[in-house]
């Protein structure tokens, strides 16, 4: 089994939906959490435009509640997936040189774009990008 931690800004939005599509896709290979780098939203339920967007692929995200990233969990985590280079860029200062190999971006070569303050067919967008990028992280392991 891997474990999955993934990363965004506030974990009320990508990362949340990111690490309830991983769970179903990934199923017994793989165990997941998400975080945010800070805590605004800690213990908050997620952003409800992105619970209706995940309710519209299928998930429920209402259960979620907001963490910030710990150094706890990025021990824990075999692969740490951020959901945007300047996340990343944050995660490779906070972690240092023992746990670097393990960052990385959720889609590898691009940003999944933060839908915060904009409309529903953002959320959207972002939560259907977050779903098709679950086949990169649930099959073999990353080179």
């Amino acid at each position: 089994m891997r474990n999955l931690l993934t990363v965004c800004l506030g974990n009320h939005c990508r990362s949340p939906f990111a690490e309830i599509a991983l769970t179903r896709r990934g199923g017994t290979t793989v165990a997941v959490r998400s975080a945010g780098l800070i805590g605004k939203w800690q213990d908050q339920p997620a952003n409800p435009s992105m619970i209706n967007a995940a309710r519209r692929l299928g998930f429920d995200l209402t259960p979620h509640r907001g963490q910030q990233i710990t150094l706890d969990m990025l021990h824990w985590a075999d692969d740490v997936l951020a959901m945007d280079a300047s996340v990343l860029e944050a995660l490779q200062a906070i972690c240092g040189e023992g746990n670097a190999h393990k960052l990385g971006l959720y889609l590898r070569d691009r940003d999944v774009p933060d839908p915060m303050g904009q409309g529903d067919d953002a959320f959207n967008n972002c939560a259907t990008l977050i779903e098709s990028g679950t086949a990169l992280h649930t099959g073999s392991r990353r080179p």
